[in-house]
């Protein structure tokens, strides 16, 4: 049974869709990006090394698992970059959706790469995703996307994607969920904390409210989200998971227009309506699959 694989997936997306609602006020703070980040992931290592302690699990990894992780840093620190970046191009509500391509580059992936068999549920729910999110790009019936930040938030997608692919074909699918999770955490925090080095960036923060703000954001939007997407991607897959990622927009959509003041058109609830639809339709055509592959053996 998929089920949980299913509620792993929507749990990721769900907590991960919250970012607008930690970031922008940070953003309008005009506090630095590296910085912000940095903390996001060393509480979040923080987090889940404390946690591994407490239950006496293994941080043992094999050596020539080292590079795969270091990867995975770089991928996660890379896209989480462009995002935000993308956030000074494109509203909070847009640029979250845009990531949204990312179900299609690793459904080109795998099936190009990897020899991934795409069903034609898969293939109908792409459609209707990458549908909704172009109808979430209209504003006042024109489509309206500033071209430097389209290309900044596919770079996001794009380091995504290859983070969801390299999850499930390397050998870092061997590692247990929250051990992988720690040392991906910890890789990106280094990514970032070099990068203020060379910058000449100061670790120093102002206040003890914002470490708590801090704590939170990366507990609610990379610790629950990262960790129920290893587990998403082990009992689904990769493309499965992807899709269901799709509801991150609606839920970064919602934040955007309630909490920040982003314009709610017809076109924003049709294409978050197509996103649910396509989610919809992915899970029950798999489950219809693997009703028929039961029924056959």
């Amino acid at each position: 049974m998929k089920l949980k694989g299913y509620a792993y997936g929507l749990i990721s997306s769900i907590s991960y869709g919250l970012i607008p609602l930690f970031i922008l006020p940070i953003k309008q703070a005009n506090f630095p990006i590296d910085t912000t980040l940095f903390y996001r992931f060393f509480f979040s290592a923080l987090i889940v090394g404390v946690y591994l302690l407490i239950k006496k699990k293994s941080f043992k990894i094999e050596l020539k698992q080292i590079p795969i992780l270091i990867t995975l840093g770089l991928l996660y620190g890379i896209s989480a970059d462009a995002l935000f970046l993308g956030y000074d191009y494109l509203s909070a509500g847009i640029a979250s959706t845009l990531l949204f391509v990312y179900p299609l580059i690793v459904a080109i992936i795998m099936a190009v790469f990897f020899k991934e068999k795409l069903t034609f549920s898969a293939i109908v729910a792409i459609a209707f995703v990458l549908a909704g999110v172009i109808l979430l790009s209209f504003k006042d019936g024109k489509f309206e996307l500033n071209p430097i930040g389209l290309g900044i938030v596919f770079i996001s997608a794009l380091g995504y994607g290859l983070y969801i692919v390299t999850v499930n074909k390397s050998k870092a699918k061997e590692i247990k969920g929250f051990t992988l999770s720690f040392y991906s955490f910890l890789f990106t925090t280094i990514y970032y904390a070099i990068k203020m080095i060379i910058q000449k960036e100061s670790f120093v923060l102002p206040s003890l409210e914002l470490t708590f703000n801090f704590f939170t954001f990366a507990f609610v939007t990379t610790v629950i989200s990262s960790i129920a997407l290893i587990f998403a991607i082990k009992e689904i897959g990769s493309t499965a998971t992807s899709i269901l990622g799709a509801s991150e927009p609606v839920v970064a959509v919602g934040v955007s227009v309630l909490l920040f003041g982003e314009n709610f058109s017809w076109s924003l609830g049709l294409g978050i309506f197509m996103i649910i639809l396509g989610v919809t339709l992915n899970v029950l055509g798999d489950a219809y699959q693997q009703k028929r592959l039961k029924t056959s053996l």
